[in-house]
């Protein structure tokens, strides 16, 4: 079972209908100006794969042509330029199979985007004196504590390496829980008590020895506030935060609403399975329980981005943007993936649930932005494919097309490679098709995608930016092989 994420065969294709939804977008009340109309209609048919292979021919695609690729039943955008939304679509249908046609006020799963929400709320908090950032966490815990063990004697959990996935805590993700299903309380969560089908949170290594994504590190963190303010989370992040930026369209619900349930976009998971009720549930909110839509989200990224102009935001002030923004650990601030660009500041923050994929993505000196929201495991291939047509046509300082150069096939070399293995805690595989490699795990897309030999062991992929470097054969096989994303290394096993 896929847990959420930072993402086989091809499933099932879109039907004609879906196909005809997907060329009639569903536009904002106002009408666009022609010259925005014209940009929309530029990025609509400017879809292309982050990496060309030198020496290949590069075609740009449609957004519709992709959707249908990849099998995503419904995207929806909100892009940001001079620092406004200058323009929000949706596009395709709200569940595979249906008429229900995606619309900008469609409701999706936002997952691990949750931890930027949960970020801020928890600065202001540390603004208002009820948190601070690097007091032993413990000391600010009331109802549960971190199990003390060998890694906290040397050095004492903060909410600043929980924030930055420093801490040295375990649970990379959670599994999420069918509508119906006894939901576990946090506490439960936090102790791996049933109903709660994720491990125990525990501290697994010294405290800001190195940077471990950790959706169990951000439970605690919602525990920290909850304790700080004597409120439920989803009354205190609604005042710390959604009120604040006016995000009208965002719930942290387990049970949503009818009237919000009517606008919910359904689960479309990587098997092609309907999900019972059109999506699972997560109780684990700060870390994946955000219901959102592109344009509330799209609030964020121009809070953050003021913030980090140095003027005073909605939510936070520029001293504490600043910290918010600065790496730590990895590539990562407090909230966000953070990196230093041009005049300013590059962010970012991905998110999967079953069944749906997220990013949002920003610049502190551009003014510029993005978030795109989907309903399908596959999500995350489309939402790069989007990044590049949207940099070229605005003039982004990143996600422009890289060229790399390829080396012939290894038969002998893809032949200790391939398998299975385990990659953050999820299944992945590399298999092999004639003289061509393949690698797939749900954590990026339900699609294999191909692999290409650059060094002795290593391989990168044109489907979205990753490299993969295999280590040395023993007895035959590879024991297992890191792959490289931004400045982030995830290290996978061989499943035995």
């Amino acid at each position: 079972m896929p847990r959420t994420c930072n993402g086989l065969p091809a499933t099932r294709r879109c039907t004609p209908l879906i196909t005809l939804l997907l060329l009639a977008p569903a536009a904002l009340a106002q009408p666009q100006p022609t010259d925005v109309e014209s940009r929309i209609a530029r990025v609509e048919h400017g879809l292309s794969s982050p990496i060309k292979v030198k020496g290949q021919a590069q075609q740009k695609m449609t957004l519709a042509e992709r959707m249908a690729f990849h099998d995503v039943p419904a995207v929806s955008i909100a892009l940001i330029n001079n620092q406004r939304i200058e323009w929000a679509r949706a596009y395709g249908v709200l569940e595979p199979g249906s008429t229900r046609a995606a619309t900008p006020g469609s409701l999706f799963q936002a997952g691990s985007v949750s931890k930027t929400v949960a970020a801020l709320g928890a600065l202001r908090l540390v603004e208002q004196g009820r948190l601070s950032l690097d007091a032993p966490a413990n000391t600010l815990l009331r109802h549960w504590k971190i199990p003390d063990d060998t890694f906290t004697a040397q050095q004492p959990v903060t909410l600043r390496g929980l924030l930055n996935h420093s801490a040295g805590t375990n649970v990379h993700g959670f599994f999420g829980y069918a509508q119906g299903e006894p939901l576990p309380t946090l506490l439960q969560i936090l102790q791996g008590a049933p109903p709660a089908n994720s491990d125990p949170v525990r501290v697994e290594a010294t405290p800001g020895s190195a940077w471990s994504y950790s959706g169990g590190g951000y439970t605690v963190v919602q525990q920290m506030m909850v304790d700080a303010a004597t409120q439920p989370y989803p009354q205190l992040i609604q005042q710390l935060v959604l009120e604040r930026l006016q995000m009208r369209d965002s719930s942290y619900a387990t049970d949503l609403p009818p009237a919000l349930r009517a606008r919910a976009a359904h689960a479309h998971p990587s098997d092609g399975q309907p999900v019972p009720g059109g999506w699972r549930v997560y109780p684990e909110a700060a870390a994946a329980g955000l219901w959102t839509t592109a344009s509330d989200l799209a609030k964020v990224v121009l809070e953050v981005q003021q913030d980090g102009q140095g003027a005073p935001g909605k939510v936070l002030s520029s001293t504490m943007a600043r910290q918010m923004l600065t790496r730590i650990k990895g590539d990562y601030g407090l909230g966000l993936y953070v990196a230093p660009i041009g005049a300013g500041t590059s962010f970012a923050h991905t998110g999967g649930t079953h069944g749906f994929r997220a990013q949002i993505q920003g610049y502190t000196h551009t003014g510029q932005g993005i978030v795109v929201l989907t309903n399908s495991d596959s999500g995350a291939a489309l939402v790069d494919e989007i990044l590049v047509s949207v940099a070229a046509e605005y003039g982004w300082p990143e996600f422009q097309i890289i060229e790399k150069s390829a080396l012939a096939p290894d038969p002998a070399l893809d032949a200790e490679v391939a398998g299975d293995y385990v990659l953050m805690d999820a299944p992945a595989r590399v298999t092999r098709e004639g003289d061509r490699l393949y690698f797939q795990c749900d954590l990026f897309g339900a699609r294999p995608m191909e692999l290409f030999r650059q060094s002795s062991r290593g391989y990168f992929m044109t489907a979205q930016d990753m490299t993969i470097a295999f280590a040395a054969a023993t007895a035959g096989k590879v024991p297992g092989f890191e792959l490289k994303r931004g400045a982030t290394t995830y290290p996978a096993t061989r499943k035995e």
